[in-house]
């Protein structure tokens, strides 16, 4: 969005400095368009990139109010993205917007961050797609990170319109080949010129050695063993190369069934019991068939089912948990609150927004995938249980639960190297289907579910609630969850390591030529320059110290008094600048599925047709899981915070927020200036910096040299110029906001009419 100085055209009108963008009406374009003198903006270009086509004399839009702002400029396509460029680039270009990203600019957008098209016809919005018999005067482009980009085509030529239109439309909505996406093309190009962060020691799991390591470090290898049986993909394209199974379990079972139906270990907890996932078998017709997979299943069970442990929990995510169809549901209603077309657009919602909010359940289905995770970490820390989760492809839900799972428990999930190796363990060689979740190729609407995006959501409540648990931000979050539509990185744009790898040989050769080299999206060094990746890292977070017993239980409760305060100062000033709009549930337990309460548990009806009697004797009763959960959540929450221990989210209906810097950072009139926790921040890296500079003048004093303190953001120096939009947004243009609630002020009459009034008593009742 442009944030700049707007001054309107007209009569009058002042002229601006050259340093401000001077944005003009159409019909000053249509008056004047014989003098505008087209000025050529570079357009830039990455590594194998090719310009399709392009339209000149194109207006976008910046919309305030009821007025129509706009800057004149160029609008072309690529086969990696629809770029607009101003005539004046200088002038877009808002130098004090440090936090830039280097491959995709302000006015652009990558063809896979495209949501919907729409056009304007004879003031008529209507959904583009296919042949176009009529081209629209006005093209409106909804993307997937929730900007709302608008251009104005009236004053352009005809074949120009037909071209860039049918083009974008073409590129952005038709079905792909896989081989034909930019990755591919990028990496080819960028061959001698990949980027590597020599800082960046993520565990990607593609090697054995990395299984081990991880079943070193949580103590995992005396139960269970990493096999390099699927090695070159020979037993199940489902599963990676390598993976972790329990120790007693033959090899020749995974040969026998593909892959299916075998417990993978996903991660072992500190007293010994493992969190582990399966497949379901393929369901087969023929008696004989299910005797043997019955016979199968139970020798499973015997497998993990190793003392001390008297219990195995099973949780049938496919049966008793979401569907991925209310997850597709409740996001497409929930996005719409945020794809705002304009402030009118804004406003007129205002009045019935947070029953908007409510009846998307988004909010309550993150709810549901937290307390999930709580139980499933109850039954692990508390009871000592093996908890086993089943899915049909164990590749959704599983990976969204066990994540949840290990973040809650591991500390070392909460580091940033960490938190990506766990992506890479749970997400890219758990198998999660991204290529069709994201629907990259555009070849099936219906796959296309925002899971690994639900996932991001939950731990952004976490982050939230925790600040200083965790080594990164929430910006940190919100750029990961943008890099899933930039197709220079493979992390987010395969469905399974076997598809990686047997598409990174170069087209047209033979498979023994050397493989292309792929970038990761964990090399943040080819987004962002070192100073703005400072902002994705949290100065609040401190590592755990390394202490004898008895210092570190005074040290930890020291800690949880300091946070208990910074929490209670920031929540109050939070209060104060506070949106009227609401952020977060409502006090009373919102709406749910009359199968599912609250702290209530489903039987588990398909293990115990799969497992028979045996099992379903020892999974819990529903009363006994809800007292169970009970007592555990409420002990936790009744005790001091150990930030490098288990940490668990509340879950109550109003700590349930919306993730305001990603959903609402496009929309100005939701910013909070000089506010939100971009301040409380703010100050705190000024005490930080101070505290700093008073150390090296001791140390200067004693002739002792200090290893270079991390730099704290300068971005963050004057917390009365920021915005809560920070750091997507610094100065935003100021919104007229009606003091009256929408329905109130539109009562009163047009604008125009108000304007003309003179100053009267108007009685509005009680309030």
């Amino acid at each position: 969005m442009l944030g700049k100085g707007v001054v309107g055209g007209g009569g009058g009108t002042k002229a601006p400095k050259p340093s401000f963008v001077s944005y003009v009406r159409p019909e000053e374009i249509h008056t004047n368009e014989k003098e505008v003198t087209e000025k050529e903006v570079t357009l830039h270009l990455l590594p194998g990139e090719q310009l399709l086509c392009e339209a000149s004399t194109v207006l976008k839009y910046v919309q305030e109010d009821s007025c129509q702002h706009g800057v004149y400029g160029r609008l072309v396509c690529t086969d990696f993205k629809i770029a607009f460029l101003g005539d004046d680039e200088s002038a877009l270009d808002n130098d004090e917007t440090q936090f830039k990203n280097k491959v995709v600019g302000e006015n652009d957008i990558t063809l896979h961050c495209v949501d919907q098209i729409y056009g304007v016809f004879d003031e008529k919005k209507k959904t583009l797609f296919g042949q176009l018999k009529k081209y629209p005067e006005k093209l409106i482009i909804h993307c997937k990170d929730l900007r709302v980009f608008q251009f104005c085509l009236r004053y352009t030529k005809e074949e120009e319109v037909k071209r860039i239109v049918s083009g974008i439309i073409h590129h952005t909505q038709a079905p792909k080949l896989l081989k034909r996406l930019f990755l591919f093309s990028y990496a080819t190009a960028a061959q001698n010129n990949t980027v590597t962060d020599p800082k960046n020691h993520t565990i990607m799991f593609d090697t054995l050695k990395d299984w081990c390591w991880e079943l070193e470090r949580t103590k995992g290898n005396m139960k269970y063993k990493a096999v390099s049986v699927n090695e070159g993909y020979k037993v199940c394209e489902r599963l990676p190369a390598y993976f972790v199974v329990p120790t007693p379990l033959p090899e020749e079972n995974v040969h026998r069934f593909q892959g299916h139906g075998i417990p993978i270990w996903c991660w072992s907890c500190h007293n010994g019991s493992a969190l582990l996932k399966m497949s379901a078998l393929p369901k087969e017709q023929d008696d004989g068939i299910l005797q043997i997979q019955k016979s199968f299943l139970d020798g499973v069970y015997k497998t993990i089912h190793r003392p001390p442990y008297e219990i195995v929990k099973t949780e049938d995510l496919s049966s008793n948990f979401l569907s991925l169809q209310e997850i597709q549901t409740a996001y497409s209603k929930f996005k719409q609150l945020f794809l705002i077309d304009n402030s009118t657009e804004f406003w007129d919602t205002d009045i019935k927004w947070f029953s908007l909010l409510e009846s998307s359940s988004w909010l309550d289905i993150i709810r549901r995938c937290l307390k999930k995770a709580i139980e499933i970490t109850e039954c692990m820390e508390a009871q000592n249980m093996n908890v086993l989760l089943l899915e049909e492809n164990a590749s959704d839900l599983c990976c969204l639960i066990s994540s949840l799972v290990q973040l809650m428990m591991d500390p070392h999930c909460r580091t940033r190297i960490g938190f990506q190796s766990l992506i890479q363990k749970e997400w890219v060689m758990g198998g999660h289907c991204f290529l069709d979740r994201c629907n990259h190729l555009r070849q099936n609407d219906k796959e296309e579910v925002p899971v690994f995006l639900l996932f991001l959501d939950c731990v952004w409540q976490l982050v939230h609630q925790h600040p200083p648990a965790f080594e990164f931000t929430e910006t940190y979050l919100t750029v990961l969850s943008d890099s899933l539509y930039i197709p220079i990185f493979s992390t987010f744009f395969f469905n399974s390591p076997h598809q990686k790898d047997t598409n990174m040989g170069r087209e047209g050769q033979d498979t023994q030529s050397k493989p292309l080299n792929l970038l990761t999206v964990w090399d943040w060094s080819v987004q962002f320059e070192p100073k703005a990746q400072t902002l994705l890292k949290n100065p609040l977070y401190v590592e755990k110290p390394k202490l004898d017993k008895g210092q570190r239980k005074g040290m930890r409760f020291k800690l949880c008094l300091q946070t208990q305060n910074f929490s209670l100062t920031e929540s109050t000033k939070e209060r104060a600048v506070m949106h009227q709009r609401q952020l977060s549930l409502p006090l009373t337990q919102s709406k749910s599925s009359p199968k599912r309460g609250f702290f209530r548990e489903e039987t588990d009806h398909l293990i115990k047709n799969l497992l028979g009697k045996r099992i379903s004797k020892l999974i819990n009763s529903s009363d006994e899981l809800q007292d169970n959960f009970r007592e555990f959540y409420d002990s936790w929450h009744s005790k001091p915070t150990d930030y490098h221990g288990l940490l668990l989210p509340h879950i109550e209906g109003p700590e349930i927020k919306v993730w305001a810097q990603r959903y609402l950072r496009w929309i100005p009139e939701a910013q909070i200036l000089g506010g939100s926790r971009v301040a409380t921040m703010s100050k705190l890296l000024e005490m930080i910096e101070e505290v700093q500079s008073l150390q090296e003048k001791i140390d200067e004093r004693h002739h002792s040299q200090q290893a270079p303190q991390a730099e704290a953001p300068c971005l963050l120096r004057n917390s009365a110029r920021l915005s809560s939009l920070f750091p997507f947004a610094l100065l935003q243009r100021h919104s007229s906001k009606p003091v009256l609630p929408t329905s109130g002020w539109k009562a009163l009459g047009d604008e125009d009419d108000l304007a003309k009034r003179e100053d009267e008593f108007v009685d509005l009742g009680d309030v």
